[in-house]
């Protein structure tokens, strides 16, 4: 019966803050623990969203500078094709002054009637 007592004495006596204490620490290490799991979920979030954005960045900024080297290709092509258009425009109207077309038609064995040929001023 002895024994009895004193069971019955530890159940009724209140606890101390010593006993308390591994309690509390307890459950604030489980709270802690949720916390950063919580808070590790939204720094992987974060992370994937941060790291989509930058390859979204780099693929645009890859694009647009394709884009440019070809806008760069296209000018350059234009301005040759400028050139050949001017060049042969001399050449056009090199070939269709009135002497040079006389000189062509005697070449050819080509009789001319003046008569018929109308010279144009400014052509």
């Amino acid at each position: 019966m002895a024994v009895r007592a004193r069971q019955n004495s530890y159940i009724s006596q209140p606890l101390t803050t010593e006993q308390q204490q591994p309690v509390k620490q307890q459950s604030s290490k489980r709270k802690k623990s949720i916390i950063t799991a919580k808070e590790k979920m939204l720094y992987i979030a974060f992370i994937v969203v941060v790291a989509v954005l930058a390859v979204t960045i780099l693929h645009k900024q890859s694009s647009i500078q394709q884009t440019t080297m070809e806008i760069q290709k296209i000018e350059s092509e234009i301005t040759e094709i400028e050139k050949q258009n001017v060049d042969l425009k001399v050449q056009v109207s090199e070939l269709s002054t009135y002497e040079r077309i006389w000189e062509k038609a005697k070449e050819l064995g080509l009789t001319l009637n003046e008569k018929n040929v109308k010279v144009v001023p400014g052509e």
